[in-house]
């Protein structure tokens, strides 16, 4: 039979090892990589699946997926007016070019709107839970753009 103060001991040390684990689960999920789900800020909906990933510091993403109807023929950049012009939504690269600035903020990117083509200066942050990244696209100044709050897909 063991003894009371093995069985705490015991108690103790697995409590320790389940909220290290936690612990460590917690910050490998403060960063931007991962699919989201995109949502439209002036109606609430879903728009798309975009992956972002992270290559020597620099971090894009590429659309995976979109909600929006294409009227069953896959939907092109039609109003892009670079390489991207008359290219499939669906693999193209729409975030580009961030850099980690902060304990959970990126910027110095750039991000394409597909609906009109339109490419701006790009920044986001991860919230603490890091289920949430605000998104802001930009011209010349932060102030002068609007946000979208992306949700992360588990």
């Amino acid at each position: 039979m063991r003894s009371p103060s093995l069985i705490a001991c015991t108690v103790r040390a697995a409590v320790l090892a389940a909220t290290l684990l936690g612990s460590a689960a917690a910050l490998a999920q403060a960063t931007p990589t991962g699919t989201w789900k995109t949502i439209d800020d002036n109606t609430g909906k879903p728009r798309g699946l975009v992956e972002i990933t992270e290559k020597n510091g620099v971090y894009s993403g590429r659309l995976l997926k979109s909600f929006v109807d294409g009227d069953g023929k896959p939907r092109v950049c039609d109003k892009c007016a670079d390489a991207r012009k008359d290219q499939p939504l669906i693999g193209m690269t729409i975030l580009s070019g961030l850099r980690k600035t902060g304990d959970n903020e990126w910027s110095g990117g750039e991000i394409l709107d597909p609906e009109n083509g339109k490419v701006y200066k790009s920044k986001m942050s991860l919230t603490e839970d890091g289920n949430k990244l605000n998104v802001r696209g930009f011209i010349g100044i932060s102030l002068i753009g609007r946000t979208q709050t992306w949700e992360r897909e588990h």
